[in-house]
């Protein structure tokens, strides 16, 4: 038998071990290889309008590669730990340092190679399923199947040097120390576990304070309490499975009516040990779970847009022409003949826009000009939309800032010079509703007293708004795309006009977060069965120690049912707590979410979270019924 073959061997007698991390690593590869197949298809780049969902996919292939290298590196480590006593008994044979070194490397990489190859066959076969789910999402025409060696070739390039990097890097990890040392690992007696009361006072406050942080988050300040909350729940976390967990063990311990009550006593000395020997693991899973929920359940929610797109764009067609050249005069004209021959019923409403100098402002920026509207036109705009109107007209020297998107809000209150009079304003309050689309306009603007506006109009620049309402705006998706690129011409483009067609954004939109939501699922598809992985591979490792810990318990008279409901308890432990702990956290994090939508987000997020424990619970049942099949058999 050659050293190859050994190695060989080697990984076939420990293929129910290697397992999960197989076909973990295979999904992977197969996931890689199948968004490598969109990317190089020949027909997604004809199909998406822009580049965004390229680029997407391009984004996820790193996430995944990298999530891959990590997840990796954890397994590897777990397996070589778990295998010491096996490399003892080699090295007692004679066997040197080179080439324990030469077989660890050599099993990674058979691994490694099985995985790629597996995981390519398995996309090769999925591969036209995936592109017939991804042109359906995607709404372009169903995309033949493109074998591309490009995809191929980056696939198998990645993930060869990904595994000769890692299988590399386990021989530093193979410090095997003294032979006394390989053959008692596993074997010592476990040190009692023990918690600090301040660390764990430290989790309970980071914990409680992210969760209150994120059930009071409002929409101005989520973005500045985000970081900060993830930062505070990660801390938390660690210490939560550290210390917390093993103190709150240690107070159960004292509760001798609880601890003394049948089988309770084994169960709950076992989860202190259990809890402090997984902690980084369940660390790791709750926050790769966290992860996975938040990025699926979030653009899940994005689906709900829809529903209040109207208020960020009460006209469904709205057009500002920036100077009077007459050829604004000809799109006007070739918007009514188009809604005309589409047979769309409208409605028009024009008013003039202002472009007043800002001589001062108690602002830490100065803008050089101001868009100034008429109350009175920002009225008639949004009952012309159909918004219920009962805002009263601001005082002469009074102004409301101009909502030109409904997460605009700064209640502060802010003074101007306006104009060549250096009339001084206040702005204490903001328009309830959005009279002009904040593509159209160049800065934050403001809404004036109209007497005020009749004042400052007499000197100053004007600019035409024209919009065209409508009961329905999603007729207008796909219309002037003559005159618009994607539904919309910013004020910001080197163009005579600014344009918004809402039918056609909201169609680019949804398309856009139907893609994510696609990407989505397929990586937090594999960071679950990553995660599940974590769980299967320290299941493993521990049996030597649960074996001995079983044979001598059953000696004294532990029954065979009693064995199976502890076991089924320790399992529901270490399957169910940091899934829990990640639906909390998931929880807290879509409540904060909310303050960013109108609507309500919560059944989405329920069902996201529904469907996720249900993939748990049946991930549950077929490790259970394996590890007792393997656990019964160690015992006879």
């Amino acid at each position: 038998m050659t050293f190859r073959q050994f190695a060989y061997r080697n990984v076939m007698r420990n293929k129910r071990t290697y397992a999960a991390y197989f076909l973990s690593s295979a999904f992977s590869v197969m996931i890689f290889f199948v968004y490598a197949l969109f990317i190089f298809h020949p027909g997604i780049q004809k199909g998406v309008t822009n580049s965004a969902a390229v680029q997407l996919m391009i984004a996820a292939e790193i996430i995944m590669y990298f999530f891959s290298f990590f997840f990796v590196i954890y397994s590897v480590g777990t397996f070589l730990k778990s295998r010491k006593r096996e490399f003892g008994i080699l090295m007692m044979h004679g066997m040197t340092k080179r080439q324990l070194n030469l077989l660890v490397f050599l099993e990674n990489m058979l691994i490694g190679i099985g995985a790629i190859l597996v995981g390519i066959c398995s996309g090769v076969i999925t591969g036209k399923l995936f592109l017939m789910l991804g042109s359906a999402i995607l709404k372009i025409e169903t995309l033949p199947f493109h074998f591309s060696f490009q995809a191929l070739s980056l696939t198998v390039g990645a993930f060869l040097l990904l595994f000769l990097f890692i299988s590399l890097f386990t021989t530093f990890l193979v410090r095997t120390n003294k032979l006394i040392d390989l053959f008692q690992a596993g074997q010592k007696p476990k040190k009692e576990p023990k918690a600090s009361p301040v660390l764990s006072g430290i989790a309970a406050v980071l914990l409680l304070t992210s969760y209150y942080l994120s059930a009071t988050t409002t929409m101005q300040n989520l973005l500045f309490r985000m970081l900060p909350v993830i930062a505070m729940t990660i801390i938390g976390t660690y210490f939560f499975y550290t210390q917390l967990s093993v103190f709150i063990i240690k107070l159960l311990q004292k509760n001798k009516q609880l601890f003394r009550k049948k089988t309770n006593m084994l169960t709950i000395s076992n989860l202190a040990y259990r809890l402090r020997d997984n902690a980084r693991m369940f660390f790791m899973v709750t926050i790769v779970s966290t992860v996975a929920f938040c990025a699926v359940g979030t653009l899940a929610s994005m689906n709900v847009i829809n529903k209040q797109f109207e208020v960020d764009y009460p006209a469904a067609i709205s057009y500002v022409a920036k100077n009077e050249q007459s050829i604004h005069e000809q799109h006007l004209q070739q918007i009514k003949k188009e809604l005309k021959k589409n047979r769309i019923e409208y409605t028009t409403y024009q008013f003039p826009i202002l472009y007043i100098d800002v001589a001062s402002t108690n602002e830490w920026y100065l803008p050089a000009k101001l868009p100034v509207i008429s109350f009175s036109d920002y009225k008639k705009t949004a009952m012309s939309a159909g918004f219920e109107f009962d805002e009263k007209m601001p005082s002469y020297d009074e102004v409301l800032g101009m909502t030109t998107h409904r997460f605009e809000n700064d209640d502060n209150l802010v003074n101007y010079t306006l104009g060549q009079s250096r009339i001084e304003v206040t702005r204490n309050d903001y328009t309830k509703h959005v009279a002009i689309p904040r593509e159209l306009v160049e800065d934050e603007g403001i809404v004036v007293n109209d007497e005020l506006f009749e004042k400052l109009a007499i000197n100053e620049k004007k600019e035409q708004f024209t919009g065209f309402f409508m009961n329905d705006y999603k007729k207008t998706a796909g219309m002037f795309e003559k005159l618009v690129n994607e539904g919309r011409v910013m004020y910001t483009d080197d163009q005579a006009y600014a344009m918004t067609v809402s039918g056609t954004l909201l169609n680019y939109q949804m398309s856009l977060f139907s893609m994510m939501l696609f990407i989505a699922l397929l990586i937090g598809a594999v960071f679950f069965i990553a995660a599940g992985s974590f769980l299967y591979f320290r299941l493993y490792a521990d049996l030597e120690y649960d074996v001995r810990q079983y044979l001598t318990i059953m000696r004294v008279g532990l029954t065979d049912q009693e064995l199976t409901k502890i076991v089924t308890q320790q399992l529901l432990l270490l399957f169910f707590v940091p899934i829990i702990v990640a639906i909390v956290h998931s929880i807290f994090a879509f409540i904060a979410l909310q303050s960013y939508f109108t609507v309500s987000i919560a059944g989405k997020t329920i069902g996201v979270l529904i469907c996720f424990f249900l993939a748990q619970l049946l991930y549950f049942y077929f490790i259970r019924k394996m590890y007792l099949r393997k656990l019964r058999k160690s015992l006879i």
